[in-house]
């Protein structure tokens, strides 16, 4: 033991690394284990405290973002095909509304348009057959009359319950009419114009004897009603197409609860 230890001191001394310049190699800096071990110390806070302040509502969200956004990023088939046909409808709309105030290419035609559109409203239409009723003198007359008269009131409430529904607007920001107030056409889904236009012209065209010439008439007529509609920046293209199919829809309502000559004439005398 005595012989080994002199070896020891000396071994210590021949290495380079025990000098005085070189012992802050062989110790690690403080100022990096004080910063790992505070930031070790904070870490452990900060996610004591996240974990006592989290509640399972907050838990249960941050369970369900992941799944959320993957919904955003992998949308279904079905929502990119509506949202792209809900695009086209809207750029398409706007492009063919060339009347939609007087600035547009076509505002100097914007009246005329209006007048096609009030041939297809719903109030001169009702006071339109109100007279006719009220000057027929046969009983086949007044039956048609009378039908027609409670398909224009069906064709008024079931737009106007639509409409109210769907909440949809046009376009463009055109202000409705008085007329359009009076009948409860304020918004653009379904169009109330092209669904009377497509009723008056099916019932015509069942209802009443008229030529070839007359016949074609009549259905571009209710197509030009329809579409003057888009023309002023009032409906969407969809709205106005919507309107036709509910304006035969409407027709063949009429068709099914169809009221005699007898109730005619009962509900004529009440009257």
């Amino acid at each position: 033991m005595p012989a080994s230890q002199p070896r020891s001191r000396a071994r210590d001394r021949n290495n380079v690394l025990n000098r005085t310049e070189f012992l802050s190699l062989n110790q690690p800096l403080k100022g990096a284990q004080e910063s790992r071990s505070s930031g070790r110390k904070q870490s452990g806070q900060s996610g004591a405290a996240g974990a006592q302040n989290s509640n399972p509502k907050e838990r249960r969200q941050s369970q369900q973002l992941p799944e959320e956004d993957c919904m955003q990023l992998n949308p279904s088939f079905k929502g990119i095909a509506f949202n792209s046909l809900l695009a086209i409808d809207i750029c398409m709309s706007k492009r063919l509304g060339v009347c939609a105030n007087r600035a547009s290419s076509w505002g100097g035609a914007r009246s005329m348009i209006n007048l096609l559109g009030i041939t297809g409203h719903g109030i001169p239409w009702i006071a339109g057959t109100l007279i006719c009723l009220v000057k027929s003198s046969t009983l086949a007359g007044q039956e048609v009359l009378m039908n027609l008269l409670l398909a224009l009131l069906l064709d008024i409430m079931i737009v106007a319950g639509l409409q109210k529904l769907a909440k949809r607007k046009g376009p463009y920001d055109v202000t409705p009419g008085l007329l359009d107030y009076l009948t409860m056409d304020t918004y653009a889904f379904p169009a109330g114009h092209a669904s009377r236009a497509a009723m008056l012209s099916k019932f015509f065209l069942n209802h009443l004897v008229l030529a070839i010439p007359l016949r074609i008439l009549l259905v571009l007529w209710a197509l030009c009603v329809g579409f003057s509609r888009v023309m002023i920046g009032r409906h969407h293209i969809t709205d106005v197409l919507s309107g036709f199919v509910f304006g035969y829809l409407q027709f063949r309502l009429v068709e099914l609860i169809w009221m005699s000559s007898n109730t005619c004439q009962m509900l004529i005398s009440i009257w």
